[in-house]
């Protein structure tokens, strides 16, 4: 989501270099650029002001560390504020409420509503370790309600059932009685959504908070919309006590202006981002693993998350032991690292965590994509277990009969074969006394060339 932002505001960093100090004029124009980042990411102008007032109050003067740069300096400072800027600490939801703890989705047609719904209450059940129930309010949409029911049974959550001829406040005070005879934590609430704000709208849903008064409102909209999505969000905590906002799609071409605006027009904080398709796709909102983001230092801490998770840990073992005692990595093994990979939510998920990523030409980030995962996997497929065993046995009639097996060109098999060598180097090095700290050091500290290895991190 923080692409072109990370860019822009890496090579106006990049300028402060051999500086002994920052003063107003030397950070003048790295200001300028700042705004300018800002402002083409979509932050709405107020937020931009106050943001750049806040950084050049504290950088002027600054006297830089001996172990930092003036880039640096400003880097760290700049990191805070938009720490700061989009608050601070990750704001759990308020479970702790009598059981079933009401919470109540609020947002316009198209902002990824219902989808929110199901992602929230997968992430409930499988973080929280909470009994669910979702309903859908929304009697103008047949199709909401029964795209809820597959939701809900696809991750496995309790559905109460609904109809367009009920009233909202009846359907929801009847998923609630019902939730407390079945004991369930906690009650997911969809309400109907419409293509712009209306009197109406905001009647009817202002008559249903109040008949459930819910522990959370949650605000779910469009990162996409970019500045406009923080001012809808203002227009609906006007009419409603909201308690905090659901960002979605920022796994698409948003700039981002969204998260930087949202907590600042509305004093509501972002609680969760929307990071793809899939119902796992929601990643609970911290400012400062964002804000690391946005400046190109990765997000370690949600990349671990996401692995011990996520990740077959006895497959990982396994594959431990047999470098352990220098069996060697294979293609099978491989694979293995490539279906884990997709798990994780494939390579474009991986790279916006990784640090120095941003440093890596585009054209090469471009090359990367989860597409290539598929192929790859489908080149190993096509291979017989001893050629997946022994890939040194692949040569020219086996090559062209993989290739024919799987729809693809002797190129294709070509690649996989050199980018397997090369994550069998790689293995090889991290099998060894200190093999991981060493292989780091050769690196100097930065992404293999060409960026990630296909075959991903060494889980």
């Amino acid at each position: 989501m923080f692409e072109n932002l990370t860019d822009r505001l890496g090579r106006t960093l990049k300028t402060l270099r051999g500086q002994g100090r920052l003063t107003e004029e030397n950070i003048k124009d790295a200001l300028r650029e700042v705004r300018m980042a800002l402002l083409e990411a979509d932050v709405a102008l107020p937020v931009v002001r106050e943001f750049v007032n806040h950084v050049k109050n504290r950088a002027v003067g600054e006297e830089v560390h001996k172990s930092l740069s003036p880039g640096q300096a400003l880097i760290k400072i700049v990191n805070e504020e938009l720490t700061a800027l989009m608050g601070s600490s990750c704001e759990e939801l308020d479970l702790a409420a009598r059981p079933p703890a009401v919470i109540l989705m609020a947002g316009l047609q198209g902002s990824g509503k219902t989808t929110s719904v199901g992602k929230l209450s997968l992430w409930l059940k499988e973080k929280k370790k909470k009994s669910v129930l979702v309903v859908s309010a929304d009697i103008y949409r047949p199709a909401a309600i029964e795209q809820l029911e597959t939701l809900a049974k696809e991750v496995g959550v309790e559905f109460y059932p609904s109809r367009i001829d009920q009233d909202p406040v009846d359907i929801a005070q009847g998923a609630i009685q019902h939730a407390k005879v079945k004991a369930i934590d906690v009650v997911l609430v969809d309400t109907a959504g419409r293509l712009h704000i209306d009197e109406s709208m905001m009647g009817e849903i202002i008559r249903l908070h109040a008949a459930i008064d819910p522990v959370e409102t949650l605000f779910v909209v469009d990162s996409m919309t970019g500045q406009d999505a923080a001012n809808t969000a203002k227009s609906f905590n006007e009419a409603l006590p909201l308690t905090g906002v659901i960002l979605t799609k920022t796994d698409g071409d948003a700039r981002g202006g969204a998260a930087l605006s949202v907590r600042q027009i509305t004093g509501k904080p972002i609680k969760f981002l929307g990071v793809g398709e899939k119902s796992t796709a929601l990643e609970a909102f911290h400012p400062d693993r964002v804000a690391s983001r946005i400046l190109g230092m990765g997000d370690m801490l949600t990349l671990i998350e996401d692995a011990q998770q996520k990740v077959d840990h006895k497959e990982a073992e396994k594959l431990a032991k047999k470098l352990k005692k220098g069996q060697g990595f294979d293609l099978e093994d491989f694979r293995t690292q490539l279906r884990q990979m997709k798990k994780m939510g494939g390579i474009a998920s991986l790279m916006d965590k990784l640090p120095g990523v941003s440093s890596i030409p585009k054209n090469v980030k471009n090359q990367v994509d989860d597409r290539e995962l598929v192929r790859l996997e489908a080149i190993i497929n096509s291979m017989t277990p001893g050629e997946r065993r022994k890939p040194e046995i692949i040569k020219g009639s086996r090559k062209r009969r993989i290739a024919a097996g799987c729809g693809l060109q002797i190129q294709d098999v070509n690649r996989l074969l050199k980018q397997f060598n090369q994550m069998q180097k790689m293995m090889k090095k991290m099998s060894g006394k200190g093999g991981l700290a060493k292989m780091m050091r050769g690196m100097g500290g930065r992404m293999p060339p060409g960026g990630l290895p296909p075959g991903g991190m060494p889980f």
